[in-house]
């Protein structure tokens, strides 16, 4: 006789079994994009096994559940544009969430614990293969993005005032930013070289886009808002600075397992220091030189 839950527990056990499904899907689309075969062979294991738990569960609940077609599109999307490791890292945070779940039924249902188990094993065989090539110039992109920051956002607010026009902040802006972008580029690229390092013109590839990417962003609202509006175009600039350095941040902490807060407030308040100061600065300059574009 197959054991009467309340609605509430079923609810749960539809709950993991649904979860069990969705992780088994994504794995099952991730190792399918896998080209070392011994990453892929683990993928596919842990996708075999996420599909055992469901299975499990669904002895519970006696119902079928169907995988998140729109959570399987998702994660296959962040997966092309932010890489698998991103996405397996994302993952494994929502399931500690689950694991704390399963710890409150353990009681009624020794297999959760069987279950925790292997969600435990998952996460180390997941650290062991997890060797993505973008990750490895993680630093290279840092390298590009703080600089852009940090010396665009600063030389932009310094113009702002100075010359009280978009268009031409925005063509300082440009000139500054596809030189220093070039500069950058050359200049990560013959220290690497100085370092051994065969692949040192992917490196400088990665630190030049990185910088280039955050110019036309930082630039962007200077040439789409009339000329006069240079103060709303600094404004969200400077938003825009803000969600640069959030997203990044972000990404960085998941997909390297770094804490998120500390490194988030250190970029923000190196970029947006610096642009203060040198808002000031070109207000003074425009003043003690007289200068009146």
């Amino acid at each position: 006789m197959e054991k009467q839950y309340s609605a509430q527990t079923l609810d749960l056990l539809l709950n993991f079994q649904k979860m069990e499904e969705n992780g088994s899907a994504i794995y099952y689309r991730i190792a399918e994009r896998e080209k070392n075969a011994e990453n892929r062979a683990i993928l596919l294991r842990i996708a075999s096994e996420e599909k055992k738990h469901a299975d499990i569960w669904k002895q519970h609940t006696g119902k079928s559940v169907q995988p998140s077609r729109f959570q399987i599109f998702w994660y296959t999307l962040l997966s092309y544009i932010l890489g698998y490791t991103f996405v397996i890292k994302l993952m494994e945070k929502s399931e500690t969430v689950g694991k704390e779940a399963l710890r409150a039924v353990e009681a009624d249902f020794p297999e959760a614990r069987i279950i925790m188990d292997q969600e435990q094993e998952h996460e180390e065989r997941l650290i062991q293969i997890l060797d993505e090539e973008r990750l490895q110039y993680i630093g290279s992109m840092v390298l590009g993005l703080n600089d852009a920051l940090v010396e665009l956002t600063g030389t932009i607010a310094g113009l702002t005032f100075a010359l009280a026009n978009t268009r031409l902040v925005a063509l300082s802006g440009i000139i500054t930013g596809v030189s220093a972008t070039l500069s950058m580029a050359a200049s990560n690229y013959l220290a690497e070289r100085a370092n051994g390092n065969q692949k040192a013109l992917k490196s400088s590839l990665y630190t030049g886009a990185a910088y280039l990417i955050t110019v036309v962003l930082l630039v962007l609202p200077f040439l789409l808002l009339p000329s006069d509006m240079y103060l709303a175009a600094l404004i969200i600039m400077l938003i825009t600075v803000i969600l640069i350095i959030f997203c990044f941040t972000y990404y960085i902490s998941v997909a390297k397992s770094l804490p998120f807060f500390q490194r988030f407030g250190e970029m923000a308040l190196i970029s947006l220091g610096v642009a203060l100061i040198s808002f000031f600065i070109g207000l003074i300059a425009k003043r003690v030189l007289g200068i009146d574009v």
